[in-house]
C-alpha cells in the first residue's frame, strides 16, 4: 500500500525547510531544494517506522 503525504517546503534566506501537516514533529532543512526533497522522505519513512514500533 502506498500512502502520499502533503509536504510543505518553505525557502529561508540560507536554507529550505519541509515538514508534513498531517505527521506532527515531522520536519527537516537541507541547502538546497533538492537536498531537502530527500531528506523529508528519509524524515518520514523514519517517523513512520517510530510511530509503528510505539504501536500508534
Amino acid at each position: 500500500m502506498s500512502v502520499r503525504y502533503a509536504v510543505v517546503f518553505e525557502q529561508a534566506p540560507e536554507n529550505w525547510a519541509a515538514w508534513v501537516p498531517d505527521l506532527p514533529g515531522c520536519f527537516t532543512t537541507g541547502s538546497s531544494l533538492e537536498e531537502t526533497k530527500a531528506n523529508i522522505k528519509e524524515a518520514i519513512a523514519g517517523h513512520l517506522e517510530t510511530l509503528r514500533l510505539f504501536g500508534e
